[in-house]
């Protein structure tokens, strides 16, 4: 019996002893474009595990400039890389900058969906929003894709990944459209408001307020 619980040890891949790892799976909103990286939303949400006791890990994978399609071509292989349980998405937004077909992205994004769940993995999107400039048909269309994409999968959905922040001088760099240092704060909140209850328990109590 010894004999057969230490291979069954030997023999069990590492990553199945490790901390739950959170795959953050965006563009240059996750990057932390633009200002120290240490002091973007998904560092702040590492600090913020920990310090409410949770023993998850972040992976980030966020490319500055991805589109949904990029974000596609390299889902798999970060997958296996990563072995996330849950993957929290943040792209489209490059893909609306660019008046790149709706569908597409849609379809993108259900693919990544399914690749995450054929991999027991949890997912959490984030929705965007962009400005008009392609016209009220393709801005609504463009935000609708995440609502109906939350609806057909069952996914935690943040409707709007940069409400509080989008529009407001304060909060945004010189460009207009990256998040600021100050911002990032509020990013992980909005985040945070649905990530959470999807995390359990902690596994420890101690610092958790």
């Amino acid at each position: 019996m010894r004999r057969f619980f230490l291979l069954l040890i030997l023999n069990f891949p590492l990553w199945a002893f490790a901390a739950p790892t959170i795959l953050v799976y965006g563009d240059s909103l996750s990057a932390a474009y633009g200002i120290p990286r240490d002091q973007g939303w998904v560092e702040l949400l590492q600090q913020r595990l920990v310090e409410k006791g949770y023993s998850h890990r972040i992976a980030n994978a966020s490319v500055s400039g991805e589109t949904t399609s990029g974000g596609l071509s390299r889902f798999n292989d970060t997958l296996q890389k990563t072995q996330p349980s849950l993957v929290i998405i943040e792209l489209g937004a490059n893909d609306g900058l660019r008046g790149l077909p709706v569908p597409d992205m849609k379809r993108n994004l259900a693919t990544m969906i399914e690749a995450a769940r054929k991999q027991d993995a949890k997912v959490m999107l984030l929705g965007m929003r962009i400005p008009p400039n392609y016209g009220p048909g393709y801005t609504r269309e463009f935000a609708n894709t995440y609502q109906q994409l939350a609806q057909q999968y069952k996914l935690p959905l943040l409707e709007f990944f940069l409400d509080g922040v989008a529009g407001k001088r304060q909060m945004v760099q010189d460009d207009g459209l990256h998040p600021t240092a100050e911002a990032q704060q509020h990013l992980l909140d909005n985040v945070w408001a649905v990530l959470h209850p999807m995390l359990g328990k902690p596994v420890s109590r101690a610092s958790s307020r």
